[in-house]
């Protein structure tokens, strides 16, 4: 009998507790767009161990609700590291499913101590108890809501609406200061990714943070904005996820370390509209 000795890298450790290798981060990838060097890079990501459990969690939840792997962005510990190194107030993304690039956007924004995730899903839901062949496996089982594998205690922070993009973007956009940090993963066409990059055009500051995933299907519509900017497209590698940091000074905040998850947290429901 061979016995398989865990991973010694921290990192490596998440990537096997969250069940999928394609989870394996591109450092240069974060570096590129937080502006900050790789041996930073390297140590936050490392100090997301301390949420090994919740990446646990995490694919358990998934397997509960009849997902072996999860069925999202592919660069959720990058999201993480843009989170602690970028350090934004106002978070944004389109496209929510069960909600992995949410948990670590949360978890990001915990281990800053500051800073608000504001989400925008229209659910496509699973039609019977298992996932038929043709349909989505963004899809939400039975008896599931959008974000059901975000932990509890990471929800105080979270501002979730339901609706379609294009309704209800304009009004939560009326609402916030300005966006730091975008991630686009809702309906992938060049007409929709274009719309929700225009919306938030105005609100962007030099040093805020856009992504796009799954531009295989939306054309040029991510690199034309990135040029009427002036900022330059990064590819994640391995992925259709780009990226672009919005030109300009920003401010370097200190990353203070991350927090041990504690026992017992104080949860605060976040905020839904009708769907």
């Amino acid at each position: 009998m061979t016995l398989v000795r865990p991973p010694r890298d921290p990192v490596a450790r998440l990537v096997r507790a969250l069940g999928d290798r394609r989870a394996a981060p591109d450092y240069r990838w974060v570096s590129a767009l937080s502006g900050r060097p790789l041996g930073e890079v390297r140590r936050v990501l490392r100090e997301l161990a301390v949420h090994l459990a919740v990446e646990e969690g995490i694919r358990a939840a998934h397997r509960t609700g009849g997902r072996r792997f999860y069925a999202q962005i592919c660069a959720p510990f990058e999201l993480y590291a843009l989170v602690r190194l970028a350090r934004p107030l106002v978070v944004v993304e389109t496209g929510v499913s069960s909600g992995v690039s949410s948990a670590h956007f949360l978890l990001g924004l915990a281990d800053n101590g500051s800073g608000t995730l504001h989400s925008v899903d229209l659910p496509s839901r699973q039609k019977g108890p298992e996932l038929a062949p043709r349909e989505s496996t963004v899809s939400i089982p039975p008896g599931r809501s959008p974000g059901w594998v975000v932990p509890e205690a990471l929800k105080a922070a979270w501002d979730l609406r339901l609706g379609p993009s294009q309704e209800v973007l304009p009004s939560l956009l009326k609402d916030l200061p300005r966006i730091d940090l975008f991630l686009h993963d809702d309906l992938h066409t060049p007409s929709h990714l274009a719309f929700e990059l225009e919306l938030l055009r105005p609100m962007l500051r030099p040093g805020s943070i856009v992504l796009a995933d799954n531009t295989n299907w939306t054309g040029k519509a991510f690199d034309r904005f990135a040029r009427s900017i002036g900022a330059v497209v990064v590819r994640r590698r391995g992925s259709d996820l780009v990226g672009l940091r919005v030109p300009g000074p920003s401010p370097a905040r200190p990353v203070p370390p991350a927090r041990v998850p504690r026992r017992r947290a104080r949860v605060r429901g976040h905020r839904r509209t009708p769907s």
